[in-house]
């Protein structure tokens, strides 16, 4: 136990490398918990203790004895485990055996809150070696973890498994909650017991990936999933492409949760010395629930994750629902007055705008051919850019950069970019082919797209990036005899347009699309500031997909617009959208005097509330799953200021209704009640409006917030006294 102690006190001092030996223990920490590895006599690698952080150093000796429990880390394949493995791997000489064995750990202190800690393992048969990265954030209590595979065979492996991590768990019971997703319908939250076998979440898409099912889950463990109490895990994937959760409780009523990429149509020919680098596996464990989750998820995310995840967010007026494919520069530049009027920042011109030869009329031609439709804008995206200069806002612009449509001159031109099947009919979703981005000439193409159009006009101020169609037709003109790889290298010859851009462009905001939210990964936000969660702007819906991307993504990067979809009544419509980025895709010219005055004071209130709205901790307060209303709230980190949000979706007669207790004030603080957002000419009904009660008594008691009407809200504004 001494051993120990002094072993792990060594590792603590700087960065430092330490070899094999049996009885290791390694220690990957944050704030609120400890993941424990132990080296076994056997010189395997052990998944010893994952939960509570532990309060004592010296008890981390208890973690090396002969007789201490383990799960190995990283499990090849081939041997005597039976169960499904992290790492396959078919050497030169068909052998599909791997067994890799501890090296050594080395240890990086990126900062103060930050820590990256590096295991090596080694099979001592087949040359192949694998690290294993756990990147620490302290405060956040957020662990990323992935994995490095490379070999020095004298010539290529095929991969057939290469998980990011596996992890286990030790409970009596194991409840998974899910979200799966169609257009329209996305993030619909169901819970399962899990059983003996094996539950697998995962996607085959290649693009638009999360089409059916999102990248993430959570994991009740004990229990089932609670908002506020109980342990929970919750991961997600930073992977643009095909992704696989594998949840597997084992004979002895152990569960390995198994990360990574879908190994579907996926074997990966590994060349001599290559690194392998799998996504990023993101968690958190939480003893208070999903609630203490997300917040620990939005901090970390608009730290270290999000593209300029602590700067402000653009409110905009979108043409789309206004004009559709039909406009013209004259009906453009009045929305763009519009916009003026409204107090939003930018006008954002949508799909249409573009191709000569195919005008983009419909869905049908025009895409990939990125030169404004003379027909409608003779003068081309510059006048556009300038009147809205003129205007008083600024200019932001729609693409699709990664589709083609048969009918264009760049299929016509370049059909070898093109993602399709040299000798079947082709199928086409939406009308539409993707380009194939393992071809580094495609990459090029595509950057381009966006290069180009601030070349020309560099005062453009956010581009808004869609991706309508999953990969079909599967097969890879450039690839050729390595088909298998096109999933992978796909996804990757995106990421390396993205890096270019964001290198060129660091600061230029853009939208992550995808048809709604079949992309909400946290490797994408990289580049992107926000995302669009979904097409379905319905007010009552959008309270459940907010609900369900609420759960991993802070308010900050979710796109909420004000539409006619739906058609509840305008103040439902707004006060919905004010609980994420405001934007609106409806004309206001339309609108009486009193409704525009409404608008531009929610705008008004938007912008001033901001700071505590995309920047606040965030709680969820009354579940629409559980009951017809929903309620949610931001608060500020100073607890000086909190935004409460109170909607009615389809009370019944007569129900009950109770009080609503906030959550995250400050108890010894005195608060002021002001219900803002309100109709012009119209007063508060709120009976608790201009009163000053205590935190506590907001949190224990609450208030009256909720009623029987139909489609109905209140947005509150408390002020610390």
């Amino acid at each position: 136990m001494k051993y120990c102690l002094f072993l792990w006190l060594f590792l603590l001092v700087g960065m430092v490398r330490v070899q094999a030996a049996a009885g290791d223990v390694i220690r990957v920490s944050t704030a609120a918990t400890d993941l424990i590895f132990r080296v076994g006599t056997d010189g395997r690698l052990y998944q010893a203790y994952w939960g509570e952080r532990l309060l004592n150093d010296s008890d981390l000796g208890c973690f090396s004895g002969k007789s201490a429990k383990g799960w190995e880390v990283y499990l090849g394949s081939g041997m005597e485990d039976y169960f499904e493995p992290a790492l396959g791997i078919a050497h030169q000489d068909g052998n599909m055996a791997t067994l890799l064995k501890y090296v050594s750990v080395e240890k990086h202190e990126i900062d103060a809150n930050v820590t990256e800690t590096v295991v090596a393992l080694r099979d001592e048969v087949y040359p192949v070696e694998v690290k294993l990265h756990y990147m620490a954030f302290h405060r956040e209590n957020i662990i990323k973890a992935w994995s490095e595979i490379r070999h020095r065979e004298k010539k290529p492996v095929r991969m057939f498994r290469f998980a990011s991590s596996m992890l286990y768990l030790e409970a009596p019971r194991y409840f998974l909650t899910e979200f799966s997703s169609d257009w329209a319908k996305e993030v619909r939250m169901s819970s399962q017991e899990l059983q003996f076998g094996k539950k697998i979440l995962d996607t085959k898409l290649g693009s638009r990936a999360a089409m059916h099912v999102q990248p993430f889950f959570q994991l009740g463990i004990g229990q089932e999933v609670s908002e506020n109490h109980g342990k929970v895990l919750v991961g997600t994937i930073g992977w643009t492409g095909n992704f696989r959760f594998t949840f597997e409780v084992d004979n002895l009523g152990n569960l390995r949760v198994i990360s990574g990429i879908n190994p579907y149509a996926s074997d990966y020919e590994l060349q001599p010395g290559e690194w392998f680098k799998t996504p990023e596996f993101i968690f958190t464990l939480s003893d208070e629930g999903t609630g203490k989750a997300s917040r620990d998820f939005h901090d970390w995310a608009r730290r270290y994750q999000v593209k300029d995840g602590l700067g402000e967010r653009l409110t905009l007026l979108n043409n789309w629902e206004n004009t559709g494919f039909d406009f013209n520069e004259e009906k453009l530049l009045a929305l763009m007055q519009e916009a003026r009027h409204l107090g939003v920042d930018m006008f954002l011109l949508d799909d249409g705008w573009f191709g000569n030869k195919y005008p983009r009329k419909d869905d049908r031609a025009g895409l990939g051919d990125w030169d404004a439709t003379a027909a409608k804008l003779p003068r081309g995206v510059g006048a556009l850019v300038k009147g809205a200069e003129k205007a008083g806002v600024k200019f932001g612009i729609w693409i699709e950069p990664e589709m083609v449509n048969p009918k264009s001159e760049l299929f016509e031109k370049h059909p070898e970019w093109v993602i399709h099947l040299p000798n079947r009919e082709l199928y086409y979703f939406r009308n539409q082919l993707v380009l194939d981005l393992s071809n580094p000439k495609v990459q090029d193409f595509v950057y381009g797209i966006v290069d180009g159009l601030m070349t020309e006009n560099p005062e453009i101020a956010f581009f808004k990036w869609d991706c309508n169609s999953p990969i079909t037709n599967i097969y890879s003109p450039y690839l050729k005899e390595k088909q298998s790889q096109l999933y992978v290298d796909h996804v990757r010859g995106i990421y390396r347009v993205l890096e270019r851009l964001k290198a060129k462009y660091p600061h230029l905001p853009m939208m992550l699309c995808s048809g709604g939210g079949a992309r909400c990964d946290y490797e994408a936000l990289k580049y992107f500031t926000e995302f669009w969660p979904s097409d379905n702007t319905d007010p009552l819906e959008r309270i459940f997909i907010q609900w369900g991307f609420s759960q991993l993504f802070p308010s900050q990067v979710l796109c909420a617009h004000v539409t006619g979809w739906g058609r509840q009544p305008l103040k439902f419509r707004v006060d919905v959208a004010m609980m994420c980025k405001l934007g609106f895709d409806i004309g206001i010219a339309g609108m009486s005097e009193e409704e525009q005055l409404f608008c531009r004071e929610a705008v008004s209130h938007f912008k001033r509330l901001s700071p505590v709205i995309l920047q606040g901790d965030f709680y969820r307060l009354v579940s629409p799953y559980e009951t017809n209303h929903a309620s949610v709230m931001h608060v500020a980190k100073d607890r000086g200021k909190a935004v409460v949000y109170a909607y009615d979706m389809h009370p019944r007669f007569g129900e009950k209704l109770f009080p609503v207790k906030l959550q995250g004030l400050d108890p010894q603080k005195k608060y002021k009640v002001e219900e803002i957002n309100l109709l012009p000419g119209k007063k508060s009904r709120l009976r608790e409006n201009g009163a000053v009660f205590s935190g506590d008594y907001l949190m224990k008691v609450g208030l009256d917030l909720l009623t029987t009407a139909h489609t109905s809200s209140r947005i509150i504004e408390l002020t610390v006294q």
